[in-house]
């Protein structure tokens, strides 16, 4: 073996040593429970990931996401990763993805539920993905779009592309918290507007948000997308809310 080779060999050997150390003294921490994360764990750390409260709704095609959106716009598949809980770890998860400038949080989520929407044969059954989109004034103060980031990780594992792009946002609406089903609908029924129609023609759309409450703002986004063309709307979340 040539003395370069040699070096090269230690160089390498004493960068993952010094990376052992500073893991040792500085680690990597769990986003989900402040754990330090062990070799191979990305974000989450394996507990937390395998106490996650899966909805496992798309095991099931009639579920209640579908029924609750029944009659209010036609849609192939219904899906939400997680269930959202009051102080659990899905809702702390969303606030730090939404408010603590945590964006991997999102990629992360999506990955994961990319692997379990590809077990369960779903790789092949959408042409495109397509984020809810944030007003522009709201996304340059936060510095991303969280939905971006679950339809980044879906992408990445599903192998479909994804666009944000298509769809804009042309009113800055008020959060939907604290509003009623009826309220919910009237502040986002026509803030919505496909600007890349010749994307979505003849395409089955698989329509993504980070939470679903009464569906107002998936089924806003959704009609507009069926009238621009498209043939078939999917939703996706990740989590939902009751």
């Amino acid at each position: 073996m040539s003395s370069i080779r040699v070096k090269s060999n230690l160089k390498y050997s004493a960068l993952y040593l010094w990376a052992d150390f500073v893991t040792l003294f500085f680690p990597n921490h769990c986003l989900g429970c402040s754990r330090s994360l062990f070799k191979g764990e990305e974000i989450l750390c394996t507990r937390c990931i395998l106490q996650l409260p899966k909805t496992k709704y798309h095991e099931e095609e009639d579920n209640q996401i579908k029924s609750r959106l029944h009659g209010r716009i036609p849609l192939t598949y219904a899906l939400a990763f997680l269930k959202f809980r009051k102080t659990g770890v899905v809702q702390h998860l969303l606030h730090q993805l939404k408010y603590n400038n945590h964006p991997e949080i999102g990629i992360r989520l999506g990955k994961l539920y990319g692997k379990d929407l590809v077990d369960s044969g779903y790789e092949n059954r959408f042409d495109l993905i397509i984020p809810i989109p944030l007003h522009k004034s709201r996304k340059r103060r936060r510095g991303y779009n969280q939905s971006e980031k679950f339809a980044e990780g879906l992408s990445s594992t599903l192998q479909i592309p994804w666009d944000e792009n298509i769809v804009e946002r042309k009113t800055k609406t008020t959060t939907q918290t604290r509003k009623t089903k009826i309220e919910r609908w009237e502040n986002v029924k026509d803030v919505f507007q496909v600007i890349q129609k010749e994307k979505i023609i003849g395409k089955k759309i698989l329509l993504v948000d980070d939470v679903i409450t009464t569906g107002a703002t998936l089924e806003a986004c959704g009609l507009k997308l069926l009238a621009g063309g498209c043939t078939e709307i999917s939703i996706a979340c990740i989590a939902e809310a009751q």
